[in-house]
């Protein structure tokens, strides 16, 4: 099969994990592998994916191949495979926008962004290098709250005519105007907010439906998450927060049957701690009834290296972009956005949304045109 060439917005921890991924799988045989959820998808396996643009606004990374800029600070995650080879793609410097918050600068250098004295690149620019370098979709790894940024990279790769895989939580997928434009340029798109391998999102919602299917009404919940890597630090503006609270609690509650009121609902980041660095530590609690009325609750405590988690769901929603690159569709890819992602157009059970999927890869045409009333709409 060709390469699936991809350019990645953000070289942050989960782009180091990525590219570190399609490395340490690249030798692998099928019936060797673990930690992943397809071995082969469409005939493409992990090895076939390739980066062939970067952008990102930190000095310590802006101007050297991606396979070291991965390891530089203020990335911070686990190191699993050291020897990535050099790839000839030199991170380029990102547009700024709403993309660094101010109150970042406060902390040391080694746990923040520190600004590449670069000029920033217009849309023209941007389109020009995606279109270069042969980049048949982008990958949005943008930190939370990056809205206006977000929106940018969105448009260029409208412009470059590429599909996208949008990660973080900002509506795009799962905007109607933006999921319209991707159709009518039949540019397949994946979204929105990439929900984590076995995280504390899938673990939740796991178990909201089990209450569900076993008859247990839940009276309230909580999901409480900490750790040390930038996103948690970004996160600390919690003026950011508006749309991952929203993808995160919507993630749960399209799962619950009877929907749990806001008063008894928290699901969201909750601190920042410096030296869990990549580790995130998740505290769930549920409180319900069983039979007769009889109180009982749930306490579950779950610690991941937060983005090999997230790779290892990137790697597959790459091939299913490709997939559909290669069968004509564009629009909104329904099926992978509602396995992969936390606030995608239509929700799904996990197992409805892991059954549709296997039919997307297996070839099913599963773009239906879904009305503003059952499609998730978020207008911001």
């Amino acid at each position: 099969m060709s390469k699936i060439k991809v350019a990645v917005v953000g070289v942050g921890n989960c782009a180091s994990s990525l590219l570190q991924g399609i490395h340490y799988y690249k030798d692998s045989r099928a019936d060797e592998t673990v930690g992943l959820m397809h071995w082969d998808i469409g005939g493409y396996l992990p090895g076939d994916i390739e980066i062939v643009a970067a952008f990102d606004i930190d000095k310590r990374k802006v101007g050297e191949d991606v396979s070291s800029a991965i390891f530089a600070r203020p990335n911070c995650t686990k190191v699993f495979c050291s020897d990535v080879p050099k790839t000839g793609v030199t991170v380029r410097m990102g547009r700024v926008l709403d993309g660094f918050s101010k109150h970042m600068s406060e902390y040391e250098a080694r746990y923040t962004f520190i600004r590449a004295d670069a000029p920033e690149p217009d849309k023209d620019e941007v389109v020009r290098v995606i279109r270069d370098s042969g980049a048949e979709m982008v990958l949005n790894y943008l930190p939370v709250g990056s809205e206006k940024a977000t929106r940018f990279y969105v448009e260029c790769a409208l412009a470059a005519e590429v599909g996208f895989v949008n990660n973080m939580p900002v509506f795009i997928a799962s905007d109607l105007d933006w999921a319209r434009r991707f159709a009518d340029a039949n540019l397949p798109i994946i979204g929105d907010d990439i929900k984590a391998q076995l995280g504390a999102t899938i673990t939740h919602r796991i178990l909201t439906d089990l209450f569900k299917k076993r008859g247990v009404k839940i009276d309230r919940t909580y999901q409480l998450n900490t750790g040390g890597n930038t996103d948690f630090l970004n996160m600390l503006n919690r003026a950011r927060l508006l749309s991952k609270k929203t993808s995160k609690t919507e993630a749960v509650q399209s799962v619950a049957g009877e929907r749990i009121d806001d008063h008894n609902i928290h699901v969201g980041p909750s601190d920042y701690v410096p030296w869990q660095e990549d580790n995130k530590v998740c505290f769930i609690r549920m409180e319900g009834k069983l039979f007769g009325d009889v109180p009982m609750n749930l306490e579950l405590r779950l610690s991941v290296e937060d983005s090999p988690n997230s790779a290892g769901v990137a790697i597959d929603a790459i091939r299913c972009c490709r997939l559909a690159l290669d069968r004509g569709m564009g629009g909104v890819l329904y099926a992978p956005s509602s396995y992969f992602c936390k606030h995608p157009p239509k929700q799904y059970t996990d197992d409805q949304a892991y059954s549709l999927t296997e039919e997307f890869i297996r070839g099913a045409n599963l773009q239906v045109n879904h009305s503003a009333s059952d499609v998730n709409v978020k207008k911001l």
